[in-house]
């Protein structure tokens, strides 16, 4: 009887010891530290991150865009007025760019949609290919300003700039590609079509402004189109 009390008294200090351990692997945190899960937050703050497959095909889509609706050059470029094609583009090369901006937050993005341009503005009108030029000194800026594209407002300041940066790189186009044959006045003449220095600054003013609204525009429709759920990170 005695030996038979004994027995159940073991199994249960058995069973509880048994008990006991599982409840202390269960328990345990694991022997590996645990890789630390980043905030969203915290990946928004890294100014450089690689680009995916999506973001590529992003940018091409709204190059696109940018060109269909630029169409328009051919026909500017052959009318003797200083910044007809950059006052015929604004919009369209403002609010496309930033839509691009507000969906792929990252440095190069602006460039990669310029070297996209400019495989079709080389056929349409060589200069404008200088373009890459203009989204790299942006794209500089925006970095030394602003670290990177996550606030709204740095679309804003890359897509205002990106398009009149165009005017005084395309007239040192014209002032030294010609020096060579000595038709640099001939050339700089007909690229400022005969403007006085008032009427040059003024069409600057003018493209920086309607340059600017695109931008703003284009901040305004990539923000609906998040809020609609078009336009997801």
């Amino acid at each position: 009887m005695n030996g038979q009390k004994r027995s159940n008294e073991i199994e249960e200090a058995a069973s509880a010891l048994i008990a006991n351990a599982e409840k202390d692997c269960r328990t345990e945190p694991p022997t590996g530290k645990p890789k630390p899960a980043v905030p969203e937050a915290a990946e928004h703050k890294t100014a450089f991150r690689k680009y995916q497959i999506k973001d590529i095909v992003f940018l091409a889509v709204i190059t696109a865009c940018t060109l269909v609706t630029g169409a328009v050059m051919p026909l500017l470029v052959n009318v003797p007025l200083f910044g007809i094609v950059q006052l015929g583009l604004g919009l369209q090369f403002s609010v496309f760019p930033v839509i691009g901006l507000m969906k792929v937050r990252k440095p190069g993005a602006l460039l990669l949609q310029s070297l996209f341009i400019s495989v079709f503005l080389i056929f349409m009108f060589p200069p404008m290919a200088l373009i890459t030029v203009c989204a790299l000194a942006v794209e500089v800026l925006v970095l030394l300003i602003f670290r990177g594209y996550r606030n709204d407002w740095a679309c804003v300041f890359a897509g205002t700039l990106y398009l009149p940066l165009t005017l005084p790189l395309m007239y040192l186009y014209y002032h030294s590609f010609y020096t060579v044959t000595g038709e640099e006045k001939a050339a700089t003449s007909l690229f400022l079509g005969g403007a006085d220095p008032g009427m040059v600054a003024g069409i600057s003013v003018a493209v920086v402004a309607l340059c600017f609204a695109g931008s703003v525009a284009g901040m305004c429709i990539a923000r609906e189109l998040k809020k609609a759920g078009v336009l997801k990170k």
